[in-house]
Parts: C-alpha cells; structure tokens; sequence
C-alpha cells in the first residue's frame, strides 16, 4: 500500500528543506516540528545516518475542521512531510497520503478534508520540483 505523495530533486540538502518550508508556509501549513533524524541518532546512539527531517505540518484551519468532525484525529497530527536524501545523492521530498491517513478513521465526514489536504500537498512538491528542476514534469 502507497502511503506517501513525493517527489525528487537535486540540489543541496538544506535548500531543498528551505524550499519545502516556503512551499508549506504558502499553502497555509505551518511546521509545529522540524526532527533532524541524522542528528538525533548520531547524539543518542552514536550512528551515522543520511541527511532525514521529519517536518510535523499543521493547517489549523483543516485541522479545526477535522478534529470537530472526528475528536480521535488529533492522533494522527500533524501530518508528516519528510525530506532525506537517497543514496545516490538526489533529494526526496515525500509528504504522508492524507487520504491513506484518514481512511484509518473510516468517517466519511473526512473525506473532503483529505481530498483539501491531497491537493494542497501535490502544490507543495510541485513548488520544490519546479524550484530545483523547472524541466521536469510530475
């Protein structure tokens, strides 16, 4: 089962999260938390591991709108956009498949959420990959 959206780009690791940040911030996505996993392990286990953020984006008003319609939805807040770069040194981009998150809650009240989340998501990697590679196509 897919449960990402994403896309890939080379450019610089840092610029790629800058841009993916503005991309967000433009479609009304605020980021609650920015995980550095590369960091984190290297400070609480002692392992190297690739460049990996983990940034918790947050529309408050969807969020609004779907915590009134199912109270359980907080647990799968914020929704998770994800930026590591791969092994052969391009960057991924790859946001959690609203749709996919919400089914979990089998409410059919949610559906135009995610469908609102889906699309506001697709801009957001959309602006990345036009950023770092304007010829591509998605």
């Amino acid at each position: 089962m897919e449960y990402t959206i994403q896309t890939t780009v080379t450019g610089e690791f840092d610029d790629v999260v800058d841009a993916t940040n503005a991309a967000l911030t433009d479609e009304g996505f605020g980021v609650l938390c920015d995980i550095d996993i590369q960091a984190t392990l290297k400070e609480k286990l002692g392992e190297e591991f690739r460049q990996y953020r983990i940034l918790g984006a947050c529309n408050p008003p969807l969020a609004y709108e779907g915590l009134t319609e199912e109270i359980e939805l907080g647990a799968l807040l914020p929704c998770n956009v994800i930026v590591y770069e791969t092994d052969d040194g391009d960057i991924v981009v790859s946001a959690v498949d609203p749709e996919q998150l919400v089914g979990i809650a089998d409410n059919d009240a949610l559906d135009s959420i995610a469908t609102e989340v889906t699309e506001r998501f697709d801009r957001v990697l959309a602006a990345v990959r036009d950023e770092f590679d304007p010829a591509s196509e998605a």
